[in-house]
């Protein structure tokens, strides 16, 4: 008998996407105000990856939020898509965001999913994200993303 006929393993794959629903509505939701809440939301040894960062523990994932309030007008998480399969969920997202300092009018999309690994109470030890840095962000930026673009245009022809 598989861990999902068991009645047992249901109920807790059930409280496992509930949580992951609620993880999804905290993402959404986050803002300065919140980011006192994360320690309900992540273990306290947890690891946070992105293309930028790689960073274990909640007082260093705080400052990547921080850091992210601080650097860019109206950031905002929309989830798309939330794949749970036992103590794995991948969440697909947009970011959505316009720059400080930069083209600060134009508003600006990131498309990309986290793959969290849960505890068995539900909160994330691992939150990697995925995204392509050079197309979602580097080919937005002046003079960076004109070499950024002319790259790609050479490597495709």
């Amino acid at each position: 008998m598989n861990d999902i006929a068991r009645p047992e393993a249901a109920a807790a794959q059930t409280d496992l996407r509930a949580r992951v629903a609620g993880i999804s509505r905290y993402f959404e939701s986050i803002s300065p105000e919140t980011l006192s809440e994360i320690s309900h939301w992540y273990s306290l040894d947890a690891r946070f990856k992105d293309p930028f960062n790689e960073v274990r523990g909640v007082p260093a994932v705080t400052r990547i939020f921080e850091h992210m309030f601080q650097s860019l007008h109206e950031p905002r998480f929309v989830v798309t898509r939330q794949i749970v399969d036992g103590p794995h969920a991948f969440l697909v997202w947009e970011f959505h965001f316009r720059f400080k300092r930069f083209d600060t009018a134009t508003k600006q999309v990131v498309h990309g999913g986290s793959h969290l690994v849960l505890t068995e109470d539900g909160q994330i030890k691992e939150h990697r994200d995925y995204w392509d840095a050079a197309e979602e962000l580097y080919e937005k930026l002046p003079m960076v993303g004109s070499l950024m673009r002319w790259l790609k245009q050479r490597a495709n022809a």
